[in-house]
């Protein structure tokens, strides 16, 4: 889709790059931060604690998230010996990438309001698009790290929640299956048509349209109509 879309119209595919762009390094950024406010500056001492898009793309998950919708960032390394409190702090930096995906979410809606469903400006105006695509990114970002499998920040809140020796069963198969369950979930959706994740797009278009005011299924058709 993004080739379609960077032949089609590459002032959009620039904008939906700058988009992942900042929204990726937002999300790193804040799981750098959170580890170092908790007492842990291993993420700052090598060289994460930054807004600079740089120091946290990998360029093989960056290039895969362009052209499949599916990547990944470097992970923000944390000692979890040096925090205060080891077993939620490990959950709090965790959390913080999709909180911080939230807010993001929640700014560029209320300036998509305010400025396209307001009239200030055109709606297939490329700041527009920007907004909107921040929007739809970063709630995407923020259900799907919340799933409970590892790597996913998700992950770190199921295991401190489930940490009685009973659920140690539990704990191994999400630990060994989870993440094969959701590779096979990717490449699924990846390369065919089966909509593997309706349980983060529905919910995702659903709080973008409570966000903005529109149908965003609608806007985000329009965008890709107009190449």
């Amino acid at each position: 889709m993004f080739l379609n879309l960077f032949f089609g119209s590459p002032a959009i595919a620039l904008t939906w790059i700058v988009a992942i762009l900042l929204s990726l390094t937002v999300h790193e950024f804040s799981h750098a931060l959170v580890g170092k406010l908790r007492g842990d500056k291993t993420a700052e001492r090598e060289g994460r604690l930054t807004l600079n898009p740089i120091s946290h793309i990998d360029l093989t998950g960056f290039i895969l998230l362009l052209l499949f919708g599916f990547g990944w960032a470097k992970p923000v390394p944390y000692n979890p010996y040096n925090l205060k409190d080891p077993k939620w702090d490990s959950v709090r930096i965790a959390l913080a990438g999709p909180l911080s995906n939230l807010i993001m979410a929640v700014i560029a809606g209320t300036a998509f309001r305010v400025l396209v469903v307001g009239g200030v400006i055109a709606p297939l105006n490329l700041l527009s698009v920007f907004l909107f695509l921040t929007i739809v990114l970063n709630l995407f970002l923020l259900l799907f790290n919340i799933i409970p499998v590892h790597p996913l920040d998700g992950s770190k809140l199921f295991f401190a929640l489930f940490d009685a020796p009973n659920y140690q069963q539990l704990r191994n198969f999400v630990a060994t299956k989870g993440p094969r369950i959701l590779m096979i979930g990717v490449l699924l959706s990846a390369f065919t048509s089966i909509n593997i994740f309706f349980f983060i797009s529905g919910p995702a278009f659903a709080i973008c349209d409570a966000l903005t005011g529109q149908s965003c299924g609608l806007y985000f058709s329009a965008i890709f109509s107009a190449m």
